[in-house]
């Protein structure tokens, strides 16, 4: 990094960099893949990547109502494209990198303007102030933030056996791991961890430090100090542990493992299930590997990894980690790549996506938790033909994207026994039909459609009114197959080759 900026230099770069934003396109430097820019968005270029940092970091844009505010992939996006931009853009990453001890040269008022002293564990050392609106409201506040951090340093690095982050040599003062203290609730953000410095001989691999809120005040977040700063330290430390194997690495995969392990480190704090409306728990259509500046499905898809954890164990994430890692030897493959890799010895990820769209239509049953958490929505189905006497039929046809799923639920009526008929002609491959009896004794059972190379198959269930509730008919793209590198949200920054595929649902009602 240069070194830091003054703040008149500061007010003179801000305003050359709007103006150059502003001026559309004025910075012609190629830019770097801005895996936080919203799929179709067009943001790439380094001047708006810069800009949507600052204003993150002022407060300025981020959550739309209840959440977090996405500080530190913003600062990581920076980061990335830190080497491809011009003279002015780099003054301003610099600035936006800047650790809070670097004064009036760190923005959005995380700068320390008084002289700071550091507290040090084992492995951490934090840092603050004694005066003014960044100091904590105790010494015994610093010495719970330590304490904390450490019981997350013994989960995700001794516990769950992730690498422990590069070490940033004595910037900060010594090898240990740096946090900051700052006031950042009235902006909206719980904290965040920015890669700084490349490992040396490694290309995508940072040593880095994270800045916390000072004090994690009910009044600005809603919820007790101490629960915010468990869960927030735990999952932006991963983040920090995640920059030692691949910064580039897809937002999606980075935010939804950093949430589920929240899950394993404050359990009872709940804070996460806030997200689950937002992703494939509740809303089966939207792509696994979505991630959007607009919404919080990247946070929502935590419920995946706890999902595979259970069948698989805890150890299914990491090992999806090191096929992403970059260090070394190490595959460095992009997020669901390394996914499906994983998966290829546990039944494969066409099972998991199909077993996991089926569970999250009843998640009391599904998980230890699940009572607490929404079901999927399933589509209304087209009313039934009564036309014919003895027979009634419906047709449907239904879009569904990559890694995604749709539900269809039919319910019986009428008297005495019944069967249903399903025919489904869909995609003949790159995709599996599920077809779940739910019961009114409270037992499910489960068929998989087989279908022919063309993508027809048929089965037929029970559909009694006085023994089946609703016969639900699951529609799962499990496709993985990218055009890599065009700067979206999704998985390798590229284009999916099979959304919007369709599927022609037409169920018959038959005398049992």
């Amino acid at each position: 990094m240069v070194e830091p900026v003054s703040f008149p230099a500061r007010v003179a770069v801000a305003c050359l960099l709007a103006g150059l934003v502003a001026g559309a396109g004025l910075l012609s430097v190629p830019a770097a893949a801005d895996p936080g820019a919203d799929p179709g968005s067009g943001e790439p270029d380094p001047a708006r990547t810069v800009a949507r940092a600052d204003r993150i970091l002022d407060g300025d844009a981020g959550a739309t109502g209840d959440g977090r505010v996405d500080a530190t992939l913003a600062l990581r996006d920076v980061f990335v494209a830190r080497p491809t931009m011009g003279f002015v853009a780099s003054l301003w990453a610099d600035v936006l990198l800047a650790r809070p001890t670097d004064g009036r040269a760190d923005p959005g008022g995380d700068g320390y303007t008084r002289p700071a002293v550091r507290r040090c564990s084992q492995r951490f050392c934090v840092h603050f102030v004694k005066r003014g609106a960044d100091a904590p409201a105790s010494t015994a506040w610093v010495r719970r933030t330590l304490r904390v951090l450490e019981e997350v340093w013994r989960l995700e690095v001794r516990e769950l056996g992730y690498r422990r982050p590069p070490a940033d040599g004595r910037r900060g003062g010594d090898r240990r791991f740096d946090v900051y203290l700052a006031d950042l609730g009235s902006r909206g953000i719980f904290g965040y961890c920015t890669p700084e410095r490349r490992v040396r001989g490694e290309r995508f691999a940072a040593s880095s430090y994270c800045v916390l809120d000072n004090d994690f005040a009910r009044r600005q977040y809603g919820a007790g100090p101490r629960r915010s700063l468990r869960v927030t330290a735990a999952h932006e430390f991963f983040h920090a542990i995640q920059f030692g194997y691949d910064f580039r690495e897809d937002p999606w995969l980075l935010e939804s493992t950093a949430t589920w392990v929240e899950e394993r480190f404050a359990d009872g704090a709940d804070d996460n299930r806030r997200y689950l409306p937002y992703g494939t728990v509740r809303r089966p259509g939207i792509p696994l590997d979505r991630f959007s500046n607009l919404s919080y499905a990247h946070y929502g898809n935590w419920a995946f990894w706890e999902f595979l954890a259970r069948r698989h164990g805890d150890d299914v994430v990491r090992a999806v980690w090191r096929r992403a890692d970059t260090v070394g030897d190490a595959p460095d493959e992009y997020s669901v790549q390394a996914l499906a890799r994983v998966l290829q010895g546990r039944g494969g990820i066409r099972r998991a996506l199909a077993a996991y769209a089926v569970a999250n239509l009843d998640p009391a049953r599904s998980y230890p938790e699940g009572a607490h958490w929404p079901a999927a929505r399933v589509r209304r189905p087209a009313d039934f033909d009564r036309g014919r006497p003895r027979a009634r039929r419906s047709s449907r046809t239904v879009s569904v994207d990559h890694l995604a799923a749709q539900h269809l639920a039919y319910h019986p009526s009428g008297r005495g026994p019944a069967r249903l008929r399903i025919a489904v002609d869909g995609p003949g491959r790159r995709s599996t039909v599920r077809v779940v009896v739910e019961r009114t004794d409270g037992g499910s059972t489960v068929r998989t459609v087989r279908r022919d190379a063309r993508g027809r198959g048929t089965v037929r269930v029970a559909f009694s009114a006085g023994a089946v509730d609703r016969v639900v008919v699951t529609l799962v793209n499990h496709s993985s197959r990218y055009q890599c590198g065009r700067r979206t949200g999704f998985a390798c920054g590229g284009v999916p080759r099979d959304d919007d595929k369709g599927f022609r649902v037409d169920v018959e009602v038959l005398p049992g």
